[in-house]
This record gives C-alpha cells, structure tokens and sequence, in this order.
C-alpha cells in the first residue's frame, strides 16, 4: 500500500466499502496512492465483518462508502469500518460519503417522527469518525448535526460547465424543481453566466413516501433550453412531471441535471420517456447496466473528491475548491 506523506511526517490512508469501489479507485488514483486493503465478507445470518489488512496507526484514515440500495447494509459497513479503525489506534477518521445516508429525514413534518439524518451522523460520531465530508446535501441544515467540522461538497460546478459547452447559454433558463432549492438554481445561474431562473410549484403528500405532483411553472421558459436541476433523482416521478409542464409552457429543450441517481424503479424508465434531450449526473452512487439509457450521461466527481481529501489532509481550504461557496 502506498502512502501519501507530508513533510510533517502525517500519513494517510484511503479505505473503502464495497458499495461503489470504482468511485474509491478513481479517486485514489487522482491521490496517486492506493486503497487500504481490507479483508470484508457477510456471515450467513447477514452480519458483516471487516478488518484492515495493514496498520492505521497514527494514520489520518478516509472511509470512503457510497449508499445505494440497500443502503442499510452501507451504513453498517461503513460504521464498522469507523469502528474497526478507531480500536486500530488510527489518529484521525474522516467519513467520506458523497450521498449521505437518510438525508432527507431531516426535520419532524408531522408528530412522532424521527430525525433519521441527525441519528446518522451521531452514529459516525459514536463510531469514532472525527469529520464527515459528503456532497450535495439535500438540506445545508444537516451540516449541524454532526458535533465536528463537516465538508460540504457541491457537484454543480462539473454539472454546469459540461452544459455550458453543450448549449448555448443565452438561451438557457436554470429551472428549480421546487422552491426550496432556488438558492441552488441561484449558484447555477451565475454558473452559466447570469441565466433566467424558474421554478416549479408542486405538492406532496406528506403521508406517503415518493408522491409529489407538479403543478405549474413560474418564470420564463418558452423557446428556450430549460436546464432542471435537483440534488436526488429517486423514482423520477417529480423531475419526470416537471419536464412534461416544462414542454407544456413551450420549452425548446429540457436537460435534467441531477447529483445523485439514486434511480429506484421505475426511474430509468421514466426517464428515458420523459421527454427530456438529455439526463446528466454523477458517479455519487454506482449505476448498474440495467439503470442505464440512451441519453444519461455520468460525469465523474472523483476529482472533486481527491481534491477535498488532499486539502484536509494537509489542513488547507476546503472552500477555496469552490470559489468560497462551500
């Protein structure tokens, strides 16, 4: 295993679950180090085991996990991994989780309810992590909840200059999908160099999971290329409702752009038939073959990543990579 180390003689490590290790390989690879090896298997009742296969002593360590379905199984093995370093003397743990589990479980909508985001990083602060960095938060309040420096990370500076090359941006409107992320369609429009914004009023039905209904467009759309951007793309049932109101108010293209495909069924059908010329999004969460189509495009955040960790990793700027957005 190969190490990066500073002239203050710090070391560090790259670890990794087995959710997504292409994502983990790239980005070691973008360190110029490589991937602690670890010894991990299930037992036949579904408990998991791993182990590092070199000391971490004294080690700045990075447990990088992705959380697709079925997540709960990547949560467990990533708290384990944080456990088994913690009692492997490591100095410092840094959870690298570029979609963060639960995010959207982070407020009480009705009584009774848990605050499942905030019970997740007390997790990886119970399990001994010392820092959390993760990308696309669906909610910037979750940074709170974690009794540590947290490292927000933001995809849509490669999202946006891939679609900047693509169209030509004085005819394009940055659309929300709701209300709650103009602040992101703001950061995008400034992105494509002062582009029109719109959003998309729709309800949901708090009492049922995955139901929202797209209902009107506000802002200036028509003959033009509407970019709809979003954190999370789940069943696509929204985006895809979105992109028919869209067209219905007389927009020339739609391209969706969306950070994590989480694609549940029937996602990539949806998708693929919604109308729009174009879905964009990136490597958070691997995407099998079957979750593929046509016009889907993965951009990588790897570099994103690497960059953030090195930065860390030698106590420099976070925020910097980002233009003092982050």
């Amino acid at each position: 295993m190969s190490e990066i180390v500073t002239n203050e003689n710090k070391k560090l490590v790259l670890a990794s679950g087995r959710a997504h290790p292409e994502l983990a390989a790239e980005i070691a690879e973008h360190l110029g180090t490589e991937l602690l090896p670890l010894d991990a298997y299930d037992f036949a009742n579904g408990e998991m085991y791993v182990r590092p296969g070199e000391s971490v002593r004294g080690k700045d360590v990075f447990i990088i996990q992705a959380h697709p379905a079925p997540m709960n199984n990547w949560v467990m093995e990533q708290l384990l991994l944080c456990d088994a370093m913690k009692r492997a003397s490591a100095r410092r743990i840094t959870v690298v989780s570029p979609f963060y589990p639960y995010a959207r479980q982070d407020k009480k909508g009705r009584g009774r309810e848990p605050i499942s985001a905030r019970m997740i990083a007390d997790l990886y602060l119970a399990t001994g992590a010392h820092r959390i960095m993760s990308m696309d938060l669906h909610t910037s309040q979750i940074q709170g909840f974690f009794d540590g420096p947290v490292d927000h990370l933001f995809a849509f500076p490669i999202l946006a200059d891939y679609i900047r090359g693509r169209v030509d941006v004085n005819n394009v409107t940055v659309v929300s999908p709701d209300t709650g992320r103009v602040r992101v369609a703001e950061q995008w429009a400034e992105r494509l160099g002062g582009a029109p914004l719109a959003f998309v009023h729709k309800s949901r039905d708090l009492s049922q999971p995955n139901k929202a209904e797209s209902k009107t467009v506000v802002g200036e759309v028509e003959g033009r290329v509407c970019v709809l951007i979003d954190d999370m793309i789940d069943t696509g049932g929204t985006i895809a409702g979105a992109v028919k109101i869209l067209k219905e108010a007389g927009a020339a293209e739609v391209i969706i752009a969306a950070t994590h495909a989480v694609f549940s069924d029937p996602a990539a059908e949806r998708l693929a038939n919604s109308g729009a010329s174009e879905v964009v999004v990136t490597n958070t969460l691997p995407l099998p073959e079957e979750k593929r189509f046509d016009n889907l495009t993965v951009l990588s955040v790897a570099p994103i990543l690497a960059n953030a960790i090195r930065e860390v990793f030698e106590d420099g700027s976070v925020t910097s990579l980002f233009d003092g957005n982050a």
